[in-house]
């Protein structure tokens, strides 16, 4: 088979074009801005790196011909910048969106996922989990775009009979994680932990996320992308809440280690809770694998001790 990963050089995508690049008869076309973006673990016989301007789609939508698999992964912002640039950040992301559909349609590719945002796109709920049903009011650019984009999807589906299916996803977390404390609580407490430095919280830490690790949500992206079925949104993630001030200390726990944390004013940007509910993914595939969040963080912790050097 022939996949197509857009944003494969972040976190999701590299860990899904290093999936999907097990099987060496498959191919892996992975397409980001930058040569320099792409991590070691991708320089394969079956993975071929593109670097280009997402906004210039001539240059690469010859690699959409005979794709089996298109993976839009392509996000110019995210969750904590929003509302800043609020016409750029949604301009840009959903211009690009655009072209890409249009490419997918030229080019007649069989399927395309879109990987949204199950973090932001429901915005603050009054009962959890939440079901992909359930209306949507996104508090931040981040999550508008991500909707837009869903719609978007529905368009070309009704209008060219593409066919796709759309990843709500929650708050993964793992390997490849860039832990700059810009996306992902869990790696950044983590890397921060373990060199020793002051953790930074935004509010009192009763915030809530549903943390879900890398590899159990790659493999679910992956059974959704692959199989053929009617429903076109599926929300990704563990089922549980936890909050921050219980994620530092399963942290602490995890690495036998006091940590030091430092509490700053609340963003208008976090939700108070975000917990998705995946029966649908659990009643169409079967169970989600689901590693339990000690044995997450300590696989995260081996990853950031060796990959930076700790």
């Amino acid at each position: 088979m022939k996949y197509v990963v857009l944003g494969a050089a972040g976190f999701i995508g590299t860990n899904l074009s290093k999936a999907l690049s097990t099987n060496a008869d498959d191919k892996v076309v992975a397409i980001d801005e930058k040569a320099e973006y792409f991590d070691k673990c991708l320089y394969t016989d079956n993975i071929e790196r593109i670097a280009v301007d997402y906004k210039n789609i001539e240059s690469y939508e010859s690699a959409l011909i005979d794709a089996d698999i298109v993976f839009h992964l392509i996000s110019t912002n995210n969750p904590s910048s929003s509302n800043i640039h609020i016409s750029e950040d949604i301009t840009e992301n959903v211009s690009i969106s655009i072209s890409v559909l249009e490419a997918c349609v030229r080019q007649k590719a069989k399927r395309v996922l879109f990987l949204s945002s199950g973090g932001t796109v429901y915005g603050d709920r009054d009962r959890y989990p939440i079901k992909e049903e359930d209306e949507t009011f996104p508090i931040t650019t981040y999550g508008i775009q991500k909707l837009t984009i869903e719609k978007l999807f529905y368009l070309y589906g009704y209008i060219h009979d593409l066919n796709y299916v759309i990843v709500r996803l929650s708050n993964p977390y793992g390997p490849y994680q860039r832990p700059n404390g810009r996306l992902g609580a869990l790696s950044t407490f983590t890397y921060r932990a373990l060199k020793d430095e002051e953790i930074i919280v935004y509010g009192d830490g009763s915030v809530i996320r549903d943390y879900i690790y890398i590899d159990d949500a790659i493999e679910a992206i992956i059974n959704i992308a692959k199989r053929e079925n009617t429903d076109r949104i599926y929300n990704i993630g563990s089922g549980k809440g936890t909050s921050i001030n219980e994620l530092i200390s399963w942290i602490g726990s995890a690495l036998d280690k006091p940590l030091s944390v430092k509490y700053q004013e609340k963003r208008q940007v976090d939700l108070k809770e975000n917990v998705l509910d995946p029966k649908k993914y659990t009643d169409q595939f079967g169970k989600l694998c689901q590693t339990p969040l000690d044995e997450g963080i300590r696989l995260t912790a081996d990853f950031l001790k060796k990959y930076y050097d700790l």
